[in-house]
This record gives C-alpha cells, structure tokens and sequence, in this order.
C-alpha cells in the first residue's frame, strides 16, 4: 500500500465528483431535501380538514357548538348545506373530508341527554378518522348553557357521533393499496424512461438513431409507448392482488381507474424523457429520479396526511402528479366516484403531460454533443 498512490486516487475521485455537478448537488441536496421535508413539511397532525356544515337547527347553541368545533382547529368550513345527502355527495367528490350534521331537534336531545350531532368522516384515510374521532370529544354543554337542562358539575362530552364511509372498519390496506399503484408507477415510469436516452447514448445507439428520418417528436413518442403497456400491465397485477389478498374494494368504474392510471404513466413517462434529455449518464439519470421520488412519495399524502402539512408544502405538492392521481384513484376506488367528479385533478395531470412533453421535446437533440 503505497500511499502517494493512494493519495492520487482519492484527488482524482474528488476532482472527477467535483466536475460532476449533478452527483455533487445531491450530496447536498438530498440530506437538505429530507432535513426539510421531515422538520417542517411532515406533520401527523391534522389541521385545516375541509367540511360542510349542515346546521338544521339553527339556534344559538348550535351554532355555538359549531364555533366550538371549529375553533379547535381540526376542520375548516368550507361549505354550508341544508342536508346531509349534500354532505354525502360532496365527501364522493372529495370536496370534504368531514361533514357536521346538526338535526332540528337539537335543543330537545340536548335536554334528553341524546346525541346532539353527527359527524361524517371520508374513511378512505385513516388518520381523517382519528381526527374525527378527536373532534368528537367537544364538550357539549359548554357551548350554550341551557336553565331548562339539568345542572351537571362538569361539561358532558362523547355525545357527537361519528359515522365513517368507505371503510368502517379502519383497515389500511384499503387506504395504502390503490396509493401503492401510484408510487410503484412513480417510481418504475420515470426511472426506465430517465435512463431511455442516455441508454442510447451510452450503448451508441445514438448514430444509429441520428442516420434515420425520425423527428424528435416520434422518437419521444415511440420510447413512451412501450412503457404504457408496461405501466398497465402492472396495474391489473397490483389490482388483482389487492382485491384477491387485502378485499380492496373497487366502488366506481373499472374503466376510470385505468384512465386515471393512464394519465399518471404518461406524466410519468413524460418527466422521465426529460430527464434523460439533461442527465449525461445512467447513474445520473438514476439520481434524478430518486430526487424526484423522494418529494412525490413524502409529500403526495400517500404516508402523511395532505392536511396536516403546511401550505408551502402543500403548494409543492400539487405540482406532483401523484399528489392528483392519489386523489382520483381514492375517489374512484373507495367513494364510487367517476372522473368527472374529480376534473380539477384530471385536468391537473393532462396540463402537467403537456408542460413535460413539450419540454422534453424542445431539450431533445439529434445530435451526440
């Protein structure tokens, strides 16, 4: 062991990461992307769930139990109703994840000693249960006190029910599975098309491809196409083994849950091919991807809670297609809701396929330079 030659080899392996400025920025980048998405974006906490009031009664202690509600920061109205098939329809739509239904004989159950209120939870996410279930806990007497009740030394609480759709019985396998297509989607689309070109490049393909009439448009296309059938074909098999293993169920159309894949493979291939326009080799095309899988799977609501992250996080977020597709596959598979219920989610994706199509082709040259 000589060590001037040992010493050579370690200045060249550091001049050679010093020349490589993609592998250099996620030496970096990748400790400052986790340190922030794990101090700041990931919180278990869930504040802010959207709900629909439906207050029926309209007296003053209900409307006072439903400030009470609301000031524990838990749900955040945005929507007012007349009934609960309201509330329903829009937890189908995810417009909200919670529902308060406050019936028109409030004061007499109040007296009675009944329950008072019904919350309607999205059961399709757990942790929106627990929430509720938290929720739930508001005392009810200490909103309004009423002469005519009888006096209890301390507020009643526990007199809200809870009642959750599309999985009562809290399994998460429902909730984890249809996520799962995403993520394994997310994270073999964009890899086998990050490394498509460079592959070509480094095989020298290139020459080959250069010497041949195709524009850069149809080599795009003609690199995409492949992998959708690939895409789908892992779908049916993470369907299948999900219904036949966990009794995943499956709510709305067949037909829209391979649609909403089908949008997410092409954004996913999409992001892919622009990848392999900038990255100069395999392992770089490799680094990339895992740059992007990391914020996708972190910060989508596939582990944490949408809700209980904070709106700079949740910002980034929607720029992710699977944050969109998380939200259409839950809809379709757990709610029973079709893709037209969900077209802002939809619409996000087909904007987001062109955006990275676009730019893919723009980057793309016929040319080995």
């Amino acid at each position: 062991m000589n060590g001037r030659r040992l010493w050579a080899i370690v200045i060249k392996e550091l001049r050679q990461l010093r020349r490589d400025r993609i592998t250099l920025a996620m030496v970096i980048g990748i400790p400052v992307l986790q340190l922030v998405l794990f101090g700041y974006a990931i919180n278990t906490n869930l504040r802010g769930l959207n709900a629909g009031i439906a207050d029926q009664a309209h007296t003053a202690g209900s409307r006072a139990l439903v400030m009470d509600m609301l000031a524990t920061g838990v749900v955040s109205p945005v929507a007012t109703v007349n009934t609960p098939q309201q509330l329903m329809t829009m937890l189908r739509r995810g417009e909200i994840s919670v529902g308060i239904v406050i019936p028109a004989d409030f004061e007499r159950r109040r007296i009675d000693g009944r329950p008072v209120a019904q919350i309607l939870v999205d059961g399709s996410d757990t942790a929106v249960q627990a929430a509720a279930a938290q929720l739930a806990q508001t005392p009810v007497d200490s909103a309004l006190p009423d002469t005519r009740a009888p006096p209890t030394s301390t507020p009643r609480s526990g007199r809200i029910s809870v009642v959750g759709f599309y999985n009562p019985q809290r399994r998460s396998a429902i909730n984890i599975v249809p996520g799962l297509i995403g993520v394994i989607l997310t994270m073999t689309m964009v890899l086998f098309t990050g490394i498509a070109i460079v592959r070509e490049r480094e095989r020298g393909n290139m020459e080959l491809l250069i010497a041949t009439p195709l524009t850069s448009a149809e080599l795009m296309v003609g690199k995409v196409l492949p992998y959708i059938v690939i895409g789908l074909l892992q779908t049916t098999v993470i369907l299948a083994l999900g219904v036949w293993l966990f009794a995943v169920p499956i709510r709305g159309s067949v037909l829209d849950v391979y649609l909403a894949t089908g949008l997410l493979i092409l954004a996913n291939l999409a992001l892919g091919l622009l990848i392999s326009t900038r990255a100069q080799s395999q392992f770089q095309a490799m680094q990339m991807t895992f740059f992007i899988f990391l914020p996708s799977i972190l910060l989508s609501g596939f582990m944490f809670p949408f809700a209980g992250m904070p709106k700079a996080a949740q910002w980034i977020a929607e720029v992710l297609p699977l944050t969109h597709f998380l939200r259409l596959i839950r809809g379709v598979m757990l709610r029973g809701a079709g893709l037209w219920d969900l077209w802002g989610d939809v619409l996000a994706l087909v904007a987001f396929i062109v955006v990275m199509m676009a730019a893919a082709i723009m980057r793309f040259r016929k040319r080995l330079d």
